[in-house]
């Protein structure tokens, strides 16, 4: 088993094959700050984890082109209007043609709303517990929502901390095989040992780089796989 690489192998491999520093550099992007984070309202936050959710599973394409439709049914997905919803008025919702109709997932919507609520009273806004959460812990908060919320557990919380602005890096097919290639760590990367190795390396990488974890994690799957200069990404 190899040992992992330096981030600066990592990033000379990932600018030659996209053409050069410049050429990279344009295809990674930045994640929100702590303070643009903080300004987010909940409801934007819900409707995020609610569109991963009900992507987890399907066509991404047709989530996006249903999404005005469930800010519609959802009423932009307003806490305290979730959390009024009883077990009726959701089933009613779920047959709704606007939106993709998944009595399990719909009952998330108000299962996460709950969490929010909580995290409002206790941090003044779940954005602001999103925004103050340690990014050298990322993978503490993949398990905060994995654990408090509804169906947020596996990719589904990270590709929804992703779309919300929030700094973490991703386990894609790939970036995984590649750490397990590396050994950066052994047996499941589920396990709590895995991750905690897992989060150790990108902090160790951040420190080395001084990017985010979101640019580290771009930036090695861009070094591996078909991704070369040229290719449609």
């Amino acid at each position: 088993m190899r040992q992992a690489e330096s981030f600066k192998l990592i990033l000379q491999r990932a600018e030659a094959r996209k053409g050069g520093p410049a050429a990279l550099r344009a295809l990674l992007s930045e994640p929100r700050t702590t303070a643009e984070l903080s300004a987010l309202p909940d409801n934007l936050l819900l409707a995020e984890l609610t569109k991963k959710i009900f992507q987890s599973g399907f066509v991404w394409r047709v989530v996006r082109q249903k999404w005005p439709g469930f800010c519609e049914v959802f009423f932009d997905f307003d806490i305290e209007k979730m959390l009024l919803l009883s077990d009726e008025m959701l089933e009613q919702k779920a047959q709704d043609p606007r939106i993709i109709r998944n009595l399990s997932k719909v009952f998330t919507i108000r299962d996460n709303a709950l969490m929010i609520y909580h995290l409002q009273r206790e941090h003044g806004s779940f954005a602001n517990f999103i925004a103050n959460w340690p990014a050298s812990d990322i993978v503490g908060l993949w398990a905060y929502l994995k654990k408090h919320g509804a169906r947020l557990g596996g990719n589904t919380g990270p590709y929804a901390l992703r779309a919300i602005g929030k700094d973490t890096f991703l386990l894609t097919q790939d970036i995984e095989a590649y750490l397990k290639a590396y050994g950066v760590f052994d047996g499941s990367s589920s396990s709590k040992k895995s991750l905690q190795q897992i989060q150790q390396q990108f902090n160790q990488w951040q420190q080395e780089s001084g990017l985010s974890l979101q640019q580290i994690s771009q930036t090695i799957a861009l070094s591996i796989g078909e991704n070369y200069a040229g290719m449609q990404q």
